[in-house]
């Protein structure tokens, strides 16, 4: 198995307490280390999609199952559980109702075995990663 805070049975209980761990350093090491947080998040998400989508193409419901799960927690406990919508401003909040939406079609893909829903995840995500 990988290292990724990702590998308990609650990922984004664990991937909070990183967040929140990283809070209680300076400030400059806190940045880095909130957006090294911030950039395994969304590996971990586009790489539980991309499982998904090879589950899908094999008609594995469990592993397909397990890793919409999994991309699920990560952006829902993670990436927007991690946004200050008071401090945050419009970013913020435009961010947290992409998380939302994400969450809905991730939703729907695990449902439909939607593999195009699956696509419009990682094509919504893929940006942020890359910013």
């Amino acid at each position: 198995m990988n290292a990724s805070p990702f590998a308990s049975h609650h990922p984004g209980q664990r991937a909070m307490h990183l967040y929140t761990d990283v809070g209680v350093q300076g400030a400059a090491a806190s940045d880095n280390a909130s957006h090294a947080l911030i950039a395994m998040l969304f590996d971990g998400a586009l790489g539980a999609i991309a499982r998904a989508r090879g589950a899908m193409d094999r008609g594995d419901t469990v592993d397909k199952a397990a890793a919409v799960n999994k991309a699920l927690a990560i952006v829902g406990e993670g990436l927007r559980a991690s946004l200050n919508l008071e401090k945050g401003g419009k970013l913020a909040r435009d961010l947290d109702a992409l998380y939302g939406y994400v969450e809905i079609r991730l939703t729907h893909a695990n449902l439909r075995n939607d593999v195009a829903a699956l696509d419009d995840c990682a094509e919504l995500l893929k940006p942020l990663q890359d910013a």
